[in-house]
């Protein structure tokens, strides 16, 4: 029997970002920024993956994202479920375990031997396929995923990133220029709101966190990244 519960976006959002602290999968450093694939300078980092490892996290995240996409999307408009190379592979088993669907993957290139598939697994012509990643910033990589299911008889209308970066509008208008609505769980936003909370950082640090998320290019810019957006593997 598949049981899915619904509780509010805000209490999801808000739990999400305080696992998130306490795998240690976000880090702030303002004063040593990190180098995102995109160039660009930023003072914050996730790594999603590290969910993997916590398996009272990682089932209450897959709840979250069941619920986040039934919610959003309905509950018989799926015939699989998608992850991508590498990162969404696990959590697309995960997903497609919760919705009782069936489960493909997408190489970022087909693999060039064999078969040469770029997808794997069973997916029939017009299937309307879930796309999930753990993460997203403007949906780069995302889409090379996509663009790959629809270029195989695959109908990609939703997807869902388990976190979303979520403010960039270059995004928005990346996903509604490509006609897929995006589901998310949590932020940025939520993640800077439980640092705050529990005072995780000095007054400065978090200052210089959300100037990043205010205006994340001229940020950038000031600390040595890139001022214009390029195209991010994320």
């Amino acid at each position: 029997m598949i049981q899915i519960t619904y509780p509010d976006r805000a209490v999801m959002a808000e739990l999400m970002a305080r696992m998130l602290w306490e795998i240690g999968a976000v880090h702030f450093r303002p004063e040593q920024p990190y180098k995102l694939a995109s160039g660009m300078a930023s003072p914050v980092y996730i790594d999603c993956r590290k969910l993997l490892s916590f398996p009272r996290i990682r089932s209450t995240i897959m709840d979250f994202a069941a619920s986040v996409v039934t919610r959003g999307a309905g509950f018989e408009q799926f015939d699989c479920v998608a992850g991508g190379e590498t990162a969404g592979i696990p959590f697309a088993a995960l997903l497609a375990e919760r919705l009782a669907l069936p489960m493909i993957y997408v190489r970022k290139q087909p693999k060039g031997h064999g078969r040469n598939a770029q997808i794997e697994g069973n997916m029939p012509e017009g299937a309307r396929v879930l796309v999930i990643e753990d993460l997203t910033t403007v949906g780069g990589s995302m889409f090379q995923f996509i663009d790959a299911i629809r270029a195989a008889g695959g109908v990609v209308d939703h997807a869902i990133a388990l976190f979303y970066y979520g403010f960039f509008p270059e995004a928005e208008a990346r996903f509604a220029a490509g006609k897929v609505q995006l589901h998310h769980i949590a932020t940025w936003r939520e993640v800077l709101a439980v640092a705050k909370q529990q005072q995780l950082f000095s007054e400065a640090t978090l200052g210089e966190v959300e100037s990043f998320l205010d205006q994340p290019l001229a940020w950038s810019a000031r600390n040595g990244g890139v001022a214009e957006l390029g195209l991010p593997k994320k």
